[in-house]
């Protein structure tokens, strides 16, 4: 394994070591100790996010269709010398095929009602969508030119989610934690990946609702 691919997977792992505990806590609100997985269900609890609701619901119908029509990936990924709407449209296709669109969805459905219940839905659909887009920008500009996947927009909503902790979170741990997050987002950056434009984005759009005065994250103990 070479020094590059090794230093992807400790980006990897650093994202998701301090990630999962993050939004285990968030999504249990700091009311009881719960194992990450149930607690990751609770933020699907009634009232149920719509946003949230909704997007994991388009995302699975887009991934129904590109299963049926794999023309679908080819029409709306990021291409050389692609028109500009690319770099929208392939945010809607999984372009690595039914591993990347099960992960994603998963990934999806974890993260983003939880960032629903904290930067309310407009906020959210906000950092998904410059993070995203801003991710297959660099993409198309050179550093991965074919492609396509919502990755790059969960992880907008992971790196706001983290800085917003850090920032104003109740559990030292878990803040110092977060500090991975945007280190592993620079790390990515200079290794030209595109997660690590989605992760810094998003790192910056959460340091305005830390400052707005989004409500505190839970003093509780991690889930």
């Amino acid at each position: 394994m070479d020094m590059h691919t090794l230093a992807l997977y400790a980006c990897a792992a650093a994202v998701l070591a301090s990630g999962v505990p993050l939004l285990a806590s968030l999504a249990a609100e700091g009311r009881e100790r719960t194992p990450p997985p149930l607690a990751l269900l609770r933020a699907w609890r009634r009232p149920v996010p719509p946003v949230a609701a909704a997007l994991v619901a388009v995302m699975a119908v887009l991934g129904a269709v590109q299963t049926a029509v794999p023309a679908m990936v080819g029409a709306l990924e990021r291409k050389p010398d692609g028109a500009w709407w690319r770099a929208v449209t392939a945010l809607l296709v999984q372009s690595s095929g039914g591993v990347q669109l099960l992960f994603n969805l998963v990934a999806l459905a974890a993260v983003v009602p939880v960032a629903e219940r904290w930067f309310g839905p407009w906020r959210t659909v906000l950092v998904l969508a410059v993070s995203g887009v801003a991710a297959q920008a660099v993409s198309m500009a050179g550093w991965s030119t074919r492609g396509g996947g919502d990755s790059v927009a969960i992880c907008g909503l992971v790196g706001a989610l983290a800085t917003t902790y850090a920032a104003r979170g109740g559990v030292a741990a878990l803040r110092r934690a977060a500090l991975l997050v945007p280190a592993a987002a620079l790390v990515l950056c200079l290794l030209a990946n595109n997660h690590g434009v989605g992760l810094l984005v998003g790192c910056l759009l959460g340091v305005v609702p830390a400052a707005a005065g989004t409500r505190t994250p839970p003093a509780a103990r991690p889930a």
